[in-house]
């Protein structure tokens, strides 16, 4: 079988539509279509189907994608180790890095790469758990958060390595009430406007999982996906608001308060996803590696 045939498929897989293919490996939609055509006419049955006014792929195309990436690794290896033999690892790294995260980690992982032949060419952009393989499409490594109770990643085609559990914490205006206890209940803050995010977004699941949880329905007064100006929120007494541990600035509990839960456990789970097909490049393992060291430093957290 032709491998870039077997590519499309895959992209297909992962981007939706012969349309979207196209744009992305810079090809005209009818092309596309015809590398689909040729790549089932070579295996003998039908790999996609129509569905409205595009394509899905059909039981035999899903499992043709599943071992396709297999095949794709098995050719990244093989350049791996060819890499491998060079001094050090080069090449281009392209990653999307969730705002946050940006904040919390980009600058170290910079300043550990620089100077080793590799090309990092990162992107901050909100995403939420659904978008993480789209953007794995077109970027080698994701760096992506979600609730520490939703499911995880179920994909064959992808790795997904840990990189911390990154606590959320209360944030309170300065001198709130609540500010002399050390931890904090949600019975406590029952009655707070509460600013979140918008809905879906990792930490809105986490606000709204404990919910369920305790009974103790929040007041959201605004959503704003940008914790930056949250925390200006939260210090011109706005509101109340979960917000992850280490990437926020309290300016050492001067612009405002910051309270652990006490009786649940809230958390982000931050993690790296990447194709199976290049998880094994030298370049990728080597951000990777960095990734770890990075979090290690900023949060006292040992690898996972």
């Amino acid at each position: 079988m032709d491998v870039q045939r077997l590519r499309i498929l895959r992209e297909l897989a992962d981007r939706g539509s012969v349309t979207a293919v196209a744009q992305a490996l810079r090809f005209t939609p009818s092309a596309i279509s015809q590398q689909l055509k040729a790549l089932a006419e070579e295996v003998g049955v039908p790999l996609t189907e129509p569905a409205g006014r595009g394509l899905r792929l059909t039981a035999a195309g899903l499992a043709l994608v599943a071992e396709a990436e297999h095949v794709l690794a098995a050719l990244a290896r093989a350049e791996a180790a060819v890499q491998a033999l060079r001094t050090t690892p080069h090449g281009v790294v392209r990653m999307a890095m969730f705002p946050s995260g940006a904040r919390m980690m980009l600058a170290g992982l910079l300043r550990r790469v620089a100077g080793t032949g590799i090309d990092l060419q990162v992107r901050d952009l909100d995403m939420t758990p659904p978008e993480v393989p789209v953007l794995a499409a077109d970027h080698d490594l994701v760096v992506a958060h979600r609730d520490e109770h939703a499911d995880p990643l179920a994909s064959g085609r992808h790795r997904v390595v840990p990189l911390v559990r990154e606590p959320l914490d209360v944030v309170l205006p300065p001198g709130h009430p609540l500010g002399r206890h050390r931890r904090l209940r949600l019975d406590q803050l029952a009655g707070e406007p509460w600013i979140s995010v918008n809905v879906g977004w990792p930490v809105d699941d986490v606000l709204r999982s404990l919910t369920t949880r305790t009974g103790t329905r929040p007041r959201v007064v605004q959503r704003i996906n940008d914790f930056a100006v949250t925390e200006e929120l939260v210090a011109a007494g706005v509101g109340v608001a979960l917000l992850p541990r280490w990437s926020t600035d309290d300016r050492g509990g001067r612009r405002f308060l910051r309270r652990p839960l006490a009786g649940v456990r809230a958390a982000r789970l931050v993690e790296v996803v990447m194709r199976e097909s290049v998880a094994e490049r030298p370049a990728v393992r080597t951000v990777v590696d960095a990734l770890h060291a990075t979090i290690a430093e900023t949060t006292g957290e040992e690898k996972p």
